[in-house]
């Protein structure tokens, strides 16, 4: 049976020549980049390598980028370390609805500790609207946070217009760019942010390793407390091999994003075509022609009648894998949140489905998916009593018009 893996957004495989530069740290080049002989100054000097190659993928210096285990991680740093750091200025942070759970958590766990926080609302496109940004801006706020993109729905931010109302009113501005970076061309002087997650896994580095970059001169306060790793900034005995494999993954996909993008972009293409021809479905998101506005190598559909969990099963069977927003893949019992702040009825959101595009994937795996997910889709509508007219939905929720 094919294999098909259209889940990029999860995870990526590990490029070969990544793990070819990861292999002497794990038993050759062993030690702890704090000792003073050898294998410490040769660990140390590897990781100082891979952060310049980290920077050159941002366009930032070296000095800025602190490693972490994880984007998730990046994030909870960016906003409890700033929001701490900053809290005798005001106590006020405002983040998306469309935000990672990451962000999300962070901000709650903030307002338990006494910080007021707003949930900026988005249009049926998911997109934040700056003028609403101004508005919610009040003489305590401190810190803003805004995805660079969904990694649900694809769509990519005005993080540089943000940026600009941030910069004016003298408050720091993070963004989640652990979608984009790597898959586009992600520039912090061009962006003009203040802070940026990034994972290595999203542009086929490792688990395992994450960054975040911290403007030059900005204080933050540490997550975690320990050594003098990274410059004081975040404890613990580096993950030397990880580290490696980030910035060799980095340098990898600064050097290859061109192709890359192109590659992605017209399997996606066809993706979207293709299912746009099957009834009662809908892309969310950002329009997929608007380069500006979307992944290249992301779509995503609501497909009426039908849960996201019953898709992604019947898919798997099929060698195809694939994401969902809806609650069966969150496991959770409620509708994903991003695709409610869009608009779409709760009911609707059940159906979610996202494909994402790799390198590794080619015109061959999307013609075997134009020829499977319309016959999935039709036996399952066969089997959903909803599709059949059994049950009751309420107004507005029959179909999603965009």
């Amino acid at each position: 049976m094919r294999k098909c893996y259209f889940d990029h957004v999860a995870t990526n495989p590990l490029h070969p020549e990544v793990l070819n530069a990861m292999m002497p740290y794990f038993n050759e080049d062993f030690g702890n980049p704090l000792s003073v002989y050898d294998l410490g100054m040769r660990a140390r000097d590897a990781i100082e390598k891979a952060r310049t190659e980290v920077a050159s993928l941002i366009n930032a210096k070296p000095s800025t980028i602190v490693f972490t285990a994880s984007g998730a991680e990046a994030n909870n740093f960016a906003l409890r370390g700033i929001a701490i750091a900053k809290q005798s200025q005001g106590k006020h942070v405002i983040v998306s609805k469309v935000e990672h759970h990451s962000i999300l958590n962070s901000a709650r766990f903030l307002e338990k500790s006494g910080f007021t926080v707003t949930y900026l609302p988005v249009d049926k496109h998911g997109i934040v609207d700056p003028d609403v940004i101004k508005n919610s801006i009040t003489k305590e706020t401190i810190l803003i946070s805004v995805a660079h993109a969904s990694s649900e729905i694809g769509s990519i931010e005005p993080i540089k217009e943000i940026a600009v109302i941030a910069k004016e009113r003298n408050i720091i501005f993070h963004t989640d760019a652990v979608a984009t970076t790597g898959n586009i061309p992600v520039d912090v002087k061009e962006l003009g942010v203040d802070l940026l997650s990034m994972a290595a896994h999203q542009f086929y580095g490792p688990k395992g390793a994450g960054a975040l970059y911290v403007r030059e001169g900005l204080r933050i306060v540490p997550l975690i407390y320990g050594g003098i790793q990274e410059g004081g900034r975040r404890a613990g005995t580096e993950n030397v091999p990880a580290i490696v494999g980030m910035g060799k993954a980095a340098e990898l996909a600064k050097n290859e994003m061109g192709d890359r993008m192109q590659h992605c972009r017209k399997l996606r293409d066809r993706i979207v075509e293709s299912v746009l021809k099957i009834p009662n479905v809908y892309l969310t998101g950002h329009p997929a022609n608007n380069l500006n506005k979307r992944l290249p190598h992301h779509a995503s559909f609501v497909v009426e009648f039908i849960e996201g969990e019953a898709m992604l099963l019947m898919l798997a069977m099929k060698g195809i894998y694939a994401a969902s927003g809806s609650a069966c893949s969150s496991r959770a019992l409620k509708s994903s949140p991003v695709l409610l702040s869009l608009g779409i009825p709760s009911a609707l959101a059940q159906g979610s489905i996202v494909f994402s595009l790799g390198m590794d994937n080619t015109e061959e795996d999307v013609d075997y998916f134009i020829n499977e997910f319309p016959q999935i889709i039709n036996r399952l509508r066969e089997m959903s009593p909803f599709a059949k007219g059994w049950g009751e939905a309420g107004e507005g929720e029959k179909c999603y018009t965009g």
